[in-house]
């Protein structure tokens, strides 16, 4: 069982859980992720690792509420424990100095970010980070990215904050400025294949972490695979970062809504 030591609620959606989990802390890195059951009855779900206190035994996880799994862990409170938490697992995240790198975030994609950000800038990169998002109130963890970036662009769709557009806008933007070496998109799957769209267009090298279906997290079910360069992969195993320009996108946006209606009937069963 691990213990939640801290929960903080960014938005009605979206709430961040330190979790104790000592092994965890000491041995993940940029990219890394976990797979949680909130109890002995619940569905593996996948989530990034935001950032750990190895001092405090601790990791930090960003869960949106979007499902009946998602919505449970959303629930718990400091004191409270989950049933399963198994990780770190998937391939790091390649970190060098490649000069002027972009990080271009989407929603809750700024949590598995963080930490890539803050690798990215130790290792000498200029980084620029993009968060975007719907409205205002969705913008998470701008704080944290100023602490590891040279530069902070927030894009709302709505204008309530920052400046008015898509995350693609504020790429843009910056590529037409400045030399870009590197692109790194996290966030909606839609987002970031119009994120890779645009700089393919540009011939901007582009890592994407993708979000999959997943369940046991480890290559057995074959749930996460995609297609990259037109080879099958597996998200869990292989990546889940890859090159952008490669994923098929379509293929993978389509598998994302395999189980939707199971999802849908879940839900109203909680209700």
């Amino acid at each position: 069982m691990n213990k939640i030591v801290k929960k903080e609620v960014f938005s009605d959606k979206v709430v961040r859980l330190d979790i104790e989990a000592p092994l965890i802390a000491k041995s993940r890195k940029a990219g890394h992720f976990v797979m949680v059951k909130v109890d002995e009855k619940g569905e593996r779900i996948p989530l990034t690792i935001a950032s750990s206190d190895i001092d405090k035994g601790t990791i930090t996880l960003v869960i949106q509420n979007v499902g009946h799994s998602s919505a449970k862990l959303c629930n718990l409170n400091e004191g409270d424990e989950i049933g399963h938490i198994v990780g770190p697992l998937g391939k790091a995240t390649h970190i060098e100095n490649f000069g002027t790198v972009i990080c271009a975030c989407g929603g809750v994609g700024a949590a598995p970010m963080l930490p890539i950000v803050e690798a990215l800038k130790k290792a000498g990169n200029k980084v620029i980070t993009i968060l975007a998002a719907r409205s205002k109130d969705l913008i998470i963890l701008e704080k944290q990215m100023q602490a590891y970036s040279d530069e902070v662009v927030v894009m709302t769709d709505d204008g309530s904050y920052g400046k008015k557009g898509l995350v693609t806008n504020g790429v843009e933007e910056i590529i037409q400025r400045e030399k870009v070496n590197l692109c790194v998109t996290i966030g909606p799957a839609v987002m970031m294949k119009f994120v890779s769209l645009l700089t393919k267009k540009y011939e901007v090298p582009t890592v994407a972490s993708l979000n999959t279906i997943m369940i046991d997290g480890t290559g057995m079910c074959g749930g996460c695979r995609v297609t990259v360069g037109g080879k099958t992969k597996f998200v869990c195993v292989d990546g889940p970062e890859f090159d952008a320009h490669q994923v098929d996108f379509d293929q993978m946006i389509s598998r994302l809504g395999t189980y939707k209606d199971i999802e849908a009937e879940e839900n109203c069963k909680a209700l």
